[in-house]
């Protein structure tokens, strides 16, 4: 039985003080309601000692939102694992659409930064995804499990990945995929970590759906067989909407 896995992704939102006013009422809505399931959040780099410091017992895992392949170095505007480390994060989120989109990462480049973090000891979660285009083309499977074996060459232990299925079209536009078509990728994502692995690194990998994630979708979505959670966008940055959909998922 794989544990259900819930992150916020707060993105370039929230200053510190709003970010520990948001952490705090989570914690409160949740309260005990997360014993059965594996709760982060992941604030702005500047908002994480803040939100660390929120966090205190509790349990939820304090997570980044990237990081740079090289411990240290000329790379100005840059965070490097030991400086996550050195804060307390416990997972790092890598390849988002986003970064992807909008900052020309690629595979390689998510590779190189997966390989870090897990050598610094850091929960990697691995995001992978199409665009709308690419779907509509029909090329969604092959895109997908492409960028899965391309972030995971050469990582010869999963134990501390989980991978993050992000329909690119399905980001912030209020278009959700259905719970089937969710579902077909992921499986389609289990059944190529399995051609790579075999069959029990597989049946461990936790697979994430993140693409607008509501709590009136959550549970159907959470239900499916090779869905084990949510890696939440806009509804994390509610409290009443994020801790719904970690009821959803612990429940």
């Amino acid at each position: 039985m794989r544990t259900k896995i819930v992150v916020g992704n707060w993105k370039m939102n929230k200053t510190v003080e709003e970010g520990v006013g948001l952490t705090t009422a989570i914690l409160e809505l949740i309260g005990d309601g997360m014993a059965d399931c594996e709760v982060g959040v992941a604030p702005p780099f500047t908002a994480l000692d803040g939100v660390k410091r929120a966090i205190g017992r509790s349990g939820i895992r304090l997570v980044a939102q990237n990081c740079h392949h090289e411990d240290d170095g000329a790379y100005t505007g840059e965070v490097s694992v030991r400086m996550l480390d050195s804060l307390g994060c416990a997972s790092v989120i890598l390849g988002h659409s986003e970064r992807r989109q909008l900052f020309g990462e690629t595979s390689a480049v998510v590779n190189l930064k997966v390989k870090k973090a897990l050598g610094a000891g850091l929960q990697a979660i691995m995001c992978v995804g199409e665009t709308l285009d690419e779907r509509e083309r029909g090329v969604t499977e092959e895109l997908v499990t492409g960028q899965v074996r391309e972030g995971l060459d050469g990582v010869d232990d999963l134990e501390n990945v989980v991978i993050a299925y992000e329909p690119v079209w399905a980001i912030g536009t209020g278009k959700t995929a259905t719970p089937g078509q969710a579902q077909e990728v992921h499986a389609s994502i289990r059944r190529t970590v399995r051609d790579i692995y075999g069959e029990t690194v597989a049946g461990r990998l936790r697979i994430q759906y993140g693409g607008s994630v509501k709590p009136s979708n959550a549970a159907e979505l959470f239900s499916m067989p090779d869905i084990d959670g949510g890696l939440i966008g806009g509804a994390s940055l509610k409290a009443e909407d994020f801790a719904a959909i970690v009821r959803a998922a612990c429940c």
